[in-house]
């Protein structure tokens, strides 16, 4: 049961994640997370090294769409001026958002990878939607007030991974 929540691979950043090791894996697709992901949750734009990530992937022909629970205002106003296509609302972990972005992309399940910090919802949601996923420490440790609870549930089902030696990393 737990072994939903465990990702493929997991990661300092999404800066660990390269585009040329990527299209040797055979993967042109990225669904990425954005709150505490690519950004603080509460940093309105990406920064330059996010932009110059985005530049890369787009650089290796990876196709990235961003994906999060949170609202229009919010993910449009940090997709828009990257030009990448996005969901919000997507009710992660449900796997409906996940399986429309690979149709939108055009791509095979095993050709796209998941990226986000949380296992409740972007790994959850990756894992059984049949995804390739990786876990991201998030970027920070406070959270909107919504994802305070299940960072809770979250670090317990960390530290049992950590004690079977199945996550390697520590939160910063």
């Amino acid at each position: 049961m737990l072994n939903r929540f465990l990702p493929n691979e997991n990661v300092k950043s999404i800066f660990d994640i390269q585009p040329e090791k990527l299209k040797k894996r055979g993967i042109k697709g990225i669904i990425t997370d954005l709150d505490n992901t690519l950004v603080a949750w509460d940093v309105r734009d990406a920064t330059p090294e996010v932009v110059k990530w985005f530049e890369q992937m787009k650089e290796h022909d990876i196709k990235v769409t961003i994906i999060s629970n949170n609202n229009l205002d919010r993910v449009k106003a940090f997709s828009d001026p990257l030009g990448t296509p996005y969901v919000y609302s997507a009710r992660k972990p449900l796997r409906r958002a996940f399986n429309r972005v690979a149709k939108e992309m055009n791509l095979e399940k095993d050709e796209i990878v998941v990226i986000g910090d949380q296992l409740l919802t972007d790994v959850l949601g990756g894992n059984s939607a049949g995804f390739y996923t990786i876990l991201v420490v998030p970027i920070v440790q406070s959270d909107a007030k919504i994802t305070q609870f299940n960072r809770r549930i979250e670090r317990m089902i960390l530290n049992y991974f950590r004690s079977k030696g199945k996550i390697s990393w520590e939160d910063e």
